[in-house]
């Protein structure tokens, strides 16, 4: 989101317009900060030593694993799996995705009644809300593509827990095994919170970690379709990040590389806005 202080004489709607169409503008504007060069340069070492590690796992699993860990898993339909059931949900990608953009169009309905530094702290709740969504996104979308044409088929489908179980271009939900869609959306949320805001990153690890549990305990990926929604998650929201810090959005870039969150406004901050966009 960006500042666009309107006049008086325009109307709400006017002012909303125009306030959604400069946010929208400087998310796809070309990039300008000095140093992105450098920055994606490590963006990319970081990605290929992430793939090769989590590829090499993911074959692994895939051989030795994946049959094995399916019979150690409690049968599906099992009564007492109801509160795996529940939680599992809390890393499905619609409920995910509305609930940013729920929040998304609440920071665009409340901002053209702000005005000076409360705007502009609006502003920075709203471009990182719009980070985590499009971080969300950007992975899931690929994840979408990536199933359709692996088609690897889920635990059990066909009869057999056979980690083979391919029918490539299938677009068909029993072989959309590969990746996990909940593992991708929980690595990626995961890691887009703790890029902006690094004193959570356990607490999004352990949640990204117990969600990609619930998807085996369920029966509904194989280890290796877990591993590989992470590392898609991962390098999804590890593109989005450099997309942002690239256009000084949210983020800055150090001299070496390294991408760092820029200051957000405080609590109080955040409180004195809220007050000012209900007040009369």
């Amino acid at each position: 989101m960006t500042p666009g202080e309107g006049g008086g004489a325009r109307s709400y709607p006017v002012e909303l317009i125009s306030l959604i169409g400069q946010s929208l503008a400087r998310l796809v504007r070309a990039p300008s900060h000095s140093r992105r060069a450098v920055a994606s340069r490590r963006w990319a070492l970081h990605m290929l030593l992430l793939s090769a590690v989590l590829a090499t796992a993911i074959a692994i699993l895939m051989v030795a694993i994946d049959a094995f860990e399916i019979g150690l898993m409690p049968k599906r339909g099992t009564p007492s799996l109801w509160p795996v059931k529940i939680f599992t949900d809390f890393g499905k990608a619609a409920y995910v995705l509305w609930t940013l953009a729920a929040l998304m169009i609440m920071v665009a309905l409340l901002l053209p009644r702000l005005r000076g530094v409360s705007r502009a702290a609006m502003i920075g709740i709203g471009t990182r809300v719009q980070f985590v969504f499009l971080a969300v996104l950007a992975p899931v979308i690929a994840g979408e593509v990536l199933k359709g044409v692996i088609g690897r088929g889920r635990p059990f489908v066909g009869g057999a827990a056979n980690p083979f179980n391919f029918a490539t271009f299938s677009w068909d939900e029993a072989y959309s095994s590969l990746p996990s869609g909940h593992a991708t959306v929980a690595f990626a949320l995961a890691f887009a919170v703790s890029a902006l805001f690094p004193r959570l990153r356990t607490f999004m690890l352990a949640y990204a970690i117990a969600i990609a549990v619930s998807r085996l305990v369920l029966l509904a990926h194989h280890p290796s379709d877990v591993v590989a929604g992470a590392l898609l998650g991962t390098i999804g929201a590890l593109a989005v990040r450099y997309w942002f810090a690239a256009r000084r959005l949210a983020f800055a870039i150090r001299p070496d590389g390294a991408i760092e969150p820029l200051p957000g406004p405080s609590w109080d901050r955040v409180k004195r806005v809220a007050r000012d966009a209900v007040a009369p």
